[in-house]
């Protein structure tokens, strides 16, 4: 049976060489099962019931990915999206949060959509690589802010804005700590060392922290709370539509660049530089996003951590089902994720800050009309709070210094028509 899903021995692979990538690529990703609650819970949803959304709505994409697709590409409610989600959509913009799961809904409609009509290469190929580098640097820095205020290393000041904190305190040495530890291990090639630093982290402030002990294993809380709470009425306010686009617009271009670098990483690549069954994998990446909202969390998406397991032998589906499997399973440690303090992610998320910063290299810094849009991208989007903000101004921008220094011929209709709609929605709000 499992040859027949698969086609192993076409793909020159093993069961037990599947299984072990299976369980690499889990490894490595597993940190979401703790990190995404703690995010939305800031947004009021209940955490117990967004473990729960976060576990089934990964083995959702997982599965459909590996048996749809045929790719070892697993996927989860992505980072930087989830803190789009609570901190812009619900902490700034202050919609409910079941208004931002009705965005969420909407825009794995239209990414399924975008799918099945094959007009994504255009839309791709329509955004400048200098706006796709800022964009993903901006939230890798914002993810970092949100990092440091949680550990406490940095604070509010009245007269600064920000300011650093008590740097001794418990919280930001775990963080410190924390950070420190997924550093070395990963330098080490450890596979697992993010979710050995939250549980080493967590541990430590059982011991000495003040968290109280609440086991490790027990039945999955319930999903009701959040389960098919979307408001679909009100995404079809016209303000919801940069919310929309904005979901969207990152999600687009982190599952394609996840499944280039994965290809490219595996060879799956075919003669011409293009990847097989693609639309299969963007079918599944959209209805994962859908379930996940259905459920009750923030955007599900690719993840690049699934190069880990093709590294590790994984060429087929099977390897994502192994994922999935997995992810169910973990449904089972709702207290553990339960007893993770803030300060024993935030280490994650500014090791997962240097990760989406590091395509700053690719900048042309020498062609100043792409170099500036990304630093107001990554400038402004942790400075407002706001992924959709640094966005939006990251495309008025790019159009505004194409256009004053006659470089109109780089300007395109799509980007032109972003700009001018970004630059509508912050005259007429």
């Amino acid at each position: 049976m499992l040859e027949k899903l698969f086609k192993l021995s076409a793909n020159n692979t093993t069961l037990k060489q599947e299984v072990i990538a299976g369980v690499t690529t889990f490894l490595t990703m597993a940190y979401i099962i703790f990190v995404n609650p703690m995010i939305l819970a800031g947004a009021g949803m209940d955490q117990g019931a967004v473990f729960v959304a976060t576990c089934v709505a990964a083995a959702i994409g997982c599965i459909v990915m590996g048996l749809i697709a045929n790719y070892p590409i697993a996927l989860a409610p992505g980072m930087g999206l989830n803190a789009f989600f609570t901190y812009t959509v619900v902490g700034e913009m202050g919609y409910s949060w079941e208004t931002a799961l009705g965005a969420v809904f909407m825009s794995g409609i239209c990414f399924m959509a975008l799918s099945l009509m094959r007009i994504r290469e255009w839309i791709i190929n329509s955004i400048p690589m200098s706006l796709r580098i800022g964009i993903a640097a901006g939230i890798g820095l914002f993810l970092a802010l949100i990092a440091l205020q949680n550990a406490g290393i940095v604070v509010s000041n009245p007269a600064t804005l920000v300011t650093m904190g008590d740097i001794t305190s418990f919280s930001a040495v775990m963080a410190a700590l924390g950070f420190f530890l997924i550093i070395a291990l990963v330098q080490r090639g450890v596979k697992a060392a993010v979710i050995i630093s939250i549980l080493a982290v967590t541990a430590l402030g059982v011991l000495f922290g003040g968290i109280e002990y609440q086991g490790l294993v027990s039945l999955p809380p319930s999903v009701a709370p959040t389960f098919m709470q979307m408001d679909i009425a009100g995404v079809l306010e016209i303000s919801m539509i940069s919310i929309v686009f904005a979901f969207l617009f990152v999600d687009l271009f982190d599952t394609s660049g996840t499944l280039v670098a994965v290809a490219q990483r595996g060879g799956f690549m075919d003669d011409k530089g293009r990847l097989p069954r693609l639309n299969r994998a963007l079918l599944a990446d959209s209805t994962a996003t859908i379930a996940g909202a259905a459920l009750g969390t923030s955007t599900t998406t690719s993840y690049i951590e699934s190069t880990a397991g093709v590294s590790a032998g994984g060429r087929t589906g099977l390897t994502a089902v192994v994922v999935g499997i997995l992810f169910l399973l973990s449904l089972f440690i709702s207290p553990l994720a339960g007893m993770v303090p803030a300060y024993a992610t935030a280490g994650t998320l500014f090791y997962v800050a240097i990760l989406m910063m590091s395509g700053l290299v690719n900048v042309e810094w020498d062609d100043l009309t792409e170099a500036a849009p990304v630093v107001v991208v990554c400038i402004l989007m942790p400075l407002t709070y706001s992924i959709a903000t640094g966005i939006a101004l990251g495309f008025i921008t790019y159009g505004a210094v194409k256009l004053l220094s006659g470089r109109v011929r780089d300007l395109n209709i799509g980007v032109s028509a972003l700009a001018l709609m970004f630059l509508a929605k912050f005259i007429w709000g």
